[in-house]
């Protein structure tokens, strides 16, 4: 009831915004329902998951260096963002050389400075600096931990200096928001006062947010980008984590975009005039594992659960929308391999290591969330996977607890609770650190990256150390294949399904393109 009141809230806001007068009249506005429980923070990094980032980071803000989202071809790579260009200093592999774009404001007026960057770095690293924010420390650390310090060169050149050698080190500077320094100086660093009138470069600009019912984001008209600046007037944010909930708002009206819809709702959107999209992209719907405290530091349990799963059965839960997951990136991927093992369903086999195991039956504890970024549909999911590990000699237990519960269990890591043995994380594959190596490397056990569960084998650590060394892209792509295989052969995640992103458009929206990538551009949309 809560929900129908929240969403029927933020329909009357943005219905008066059509007749409230001739110039708003002709306003046009582009109402999307997100999975999220709340609106994703406005201060930077943002919270709710790569949701987060896909609506409010990319929308508000800018990276250094982009994704581009044109075409669905292809899987999406890297662009040139705030920065033009980026090369490593041939005299120091620790060095990157950064062109920065030129003639960029921020929406509050000011112009977009190397000193900037400089400013962004010490605001989630350095403890002493005014406006250093913790919390966004925390939320960025994983992909920029790795950063020693930022230099300015120039007017319009800066280096990163990182503490050593990476090779993969462009994408992580995707992930890594700019945020206004005249703004937040403005309100003497103080991120609350920022939160409601946040400053960044993006092809949107704040107009208004009220918590757990609605972010309202107006078209930046001077954005950079002129191929990218919005064909809608207005975009509005809608959290409404139930799936029934988002395809009966998208049926009556009330919203215009929907993520995830629930796939025994799909055939009544189509029948009505809804567009489903789908695309493969490079999204795991997995678990990762407690290699230290439970039953899965043992190989044979973490094998028996992959070749306990009937992912047919599950694909057609889904009425069909999702791949087969056996490996952690699916097939198409350049770096996915041979691997010297295929986890097809084989409950005899499955029970038989728990068996060899001494584990039978062999108690886990897995926590899940009832939404969220990416989580598809996790509760049918969820049950379906206890009933079929049950099946084979499991005693699986379900905790169940928001998305936002969800993400906090998992970045503190597996030492904090220590009585899970998997977590239920959807993860984006894009790049090569987000599919491998944050998974498995030890320099990256969680709280200072994603390594949540402290897999940890000298063999991978030495092949990793290799790969950020690799400049050489055949070189690298050569070692990212075998580690792939190794992943796999030590079933160093228990793997479900590879997602295919479906989303329903009203028949009204024209000119969206699904990328094949976690995130995605609205600005093409326009509303007839």
């Amino acid at each position: 009831m809560k929900l129908f009141k929240r969403l029927a809230a933020a329909v009357s806001v943005t219905a008066g915004l059509a007749v409230s007068g001739h110039a708003a009249s002709a306003e046009s506005v582009l109402r999307v329902a997100m999975t999220a429980g709340d609106i994703p923070i406005v201060i930077g990094q943002p919270d709710q998951g790569f949701e987060g980032y896909r609506f409010v980071g990319y929308n508000l803000y800018d990276t250094l260096v982009l994704w581009d989202l044109s075409q669905g071809e292809t899987a999406a790579d890297i662009k040139p963002g705030l920065a033009t260009s980026w090369k490593i200093d041939p005299n120091d592999n620790k060095r990157w050389l950064i062109t920065l774009r030129e003639g960029v404001k921020w929406h509050d007026g000011c112009d977009f400075t190397p000193e900037d960057v400089v400013w962004n770095f010490e605001r989630i690293s350095k403890e002493d600096a005014p406006q250093f924010n913790v919390k966004q420390f925390g939320m960025i650390r994983n992909r920029t931990g790795s950063i020693e310090k930022v230099e300015v060169l120039g007017k319009n050149e800066i280096a990163i200096v990182t503490k050593d050698p990476d090779a993969l080190f462009p994408y992580q500077l995707s992930y890594w928001f700019m945020i206004s320094k005249c703004r937040l100086t403005e309100l003497k660093n103080d991120y609350e006062a920022y939160a409601n009138a946040p400053s960044g470069t993006g092809p949107y600009k704040f107009d208004s947010i009220v918590p757990q019912e609605r972010l309202e984001l107006v078209k930046n008209e001077e954005y950079w980008d002129k191929d990218r600046i919005p064909k809608h007037d207005r975009l509005v944010l809608i959290p409404m984590p139930e799936a029934t909930t988002r395809a009966a708002a998208l049926l009556s009206g009330q919203v215009d975009f929907i993520e995830a819809p629930s796939p025994d709702t799909i055939p009544r959107l189509e029948s009505s005039g809804m567009e489903i999209v789908t695309a493969s992209y490079p999204h795991n719907w997995s678990y990762q594992l407690n290699f230290v405290d439970g039953n899965f530091k043992h190989k044979a349990v973490r094998q028996a659960a992959n070749y306990g799963l009937n992912r047919p059965e599950m694909k057609a839960l889904l009425n069909g929308y999702m791949e087969e997951g056996y490996t952690n990136v699916p097939p198409s991927t350049p770096y996915h391999g041979t691997p010297s093992v295929k986890y097809e369903y084989n409950p005899e086999k499955a029970t038989a290591l728990l068996k060899e195991a001494g584990c039978y039956p062999c108690k886990i504890k897995l926590a899940i969330s009832t939404s969220g970024s990416g989580q598809m549909q996790p509760l049918p999911m969820n049950e379906l996977l206890k009933s079929q590990l049950d099946a084979v000699g499991f005693d699986i237990e379900l905790k169940v607890m928001d998305w936002n519960a969800l993400l906090d269990v998992g970045r503190p890591g597996r030492e904090k609770n220590p009585d899970i043995d998997g977590i239920n994380i959807s993860r984006a594959l894009q790049d090569p650190f987000s599919a491998l190596i944050r998974h498995v490397y030890t320099k990256q056990h969680a709280p200072k990256g994603s390594n949540w569960g402290h897999y940890s084998n000298p063999k991978v650590d030495a092949l990793i150390d290799e790969v950020y060394l690799a400049f050489d892209p055949k070189v690298r792509m050569e070692k990212l294949t075998t580690l792939h295989e190794l992943m796999v052969e030590e079933a160093t995640l228990l793997w479900v399904a590879h997602d295919v992103n479906p989303r329903a458009l009203a028949p009204n929206l024209k000119g969206f393109v699904q990328a094949q990538s976690w995130f995605q551009d609205l600005t093409p949309i326009v509303v007839e």
